[in-house]
């Protein structure tokens, strides 16, 4: 069987484990399942349902929690563009304080946590500008 491609996906697993083994012990990486990909009635009644749970459109692929701090990662692949409903989610979080960044590679999601402050266990890479 052939698996479908999935550049996003595989860039946000990369992504995770390089975090996870990147940050403290006790800091939190976590994915918010924020929509429902099943075609058809079912898929609009399960996303319904959702909505109704709290998922919020345009909500980040990952929240990054560690040593105080909040960061929300939108995991784009390298060609992919923010909704406007992300691009809505990124300036309503930026407006109260929190941390957001697009990222396409771990190489940048490393970079993010170093622009935004976070201690790690590794030595992260220089500051960049934020894409």
């Amino acid at each position: 069987m052939n698996r479908r491609s999935t550049p996003e996906a595989d860039i946000q697993r990369a992504i995770v484990q390089a975090l996870r083994f990147a940050l403290p012990r006790d800091a939190i990486v976590h994915h918010c399942a924020n929509e429902v990909t099943e075609a058809g009635p079912r898929g609009a009644r399960r996303q319904a349902i959702l909505v109704g749970m709290g998922v919020h459109a345009g909500f980040a692929d990952l929240i990054v929690i560690s040593g105080g701090r909040v960061l929300f990662l939108e995991v784009k692949s390298p060609t992919g563009r923010l909704r406007k409903s992300q691009e809505v989610f990124r300036d309503t979080v930026g407006a109260q304080g929190f941390g957001w960044a697009l990222v396409r590679s771990v190489d940048d999601a490393l970079g993010a946590l170093a622009d935004h402050g976070f201690t790690s266990r590794v030595q992260l890479p220089a500051r960049r500008v934020a894409p």
